[in-house]
């Protein structure tokens, strides 16, 4: 009997250490998101604001090919 509840309390362990593995698992992916989203965002305000400056700065000249 003695043995029984050793090979379960090793379970116990182990199921608690994978459990303890997973959440930090779990925390890292999730400030990785978090930090993924950030960039995201970041990456779109530039772009726009880069469209914005692009079409102050058209000309009408610049879409004529040289050979004319």
């Amino acid at each position: 009997m003695d043995q029984k509840i050793q090979i379960i309390e090793e379970k116990i362990s182990f199921f608690q250490n994978e459990m303890s593995n997973l959440s930090d698992e779990i925390y890292n992916q999730q400030k990785e998101i978090k930090d993924l989203k950030l960039q995201i965002k970041i990456l779109k305000s530039d772009l726009e604001n880069s469209k914005i400056t692009n079409v102050n700065n058209l000309n009408i000249l610049d879409d004529i090919p040289p050979h004319y």
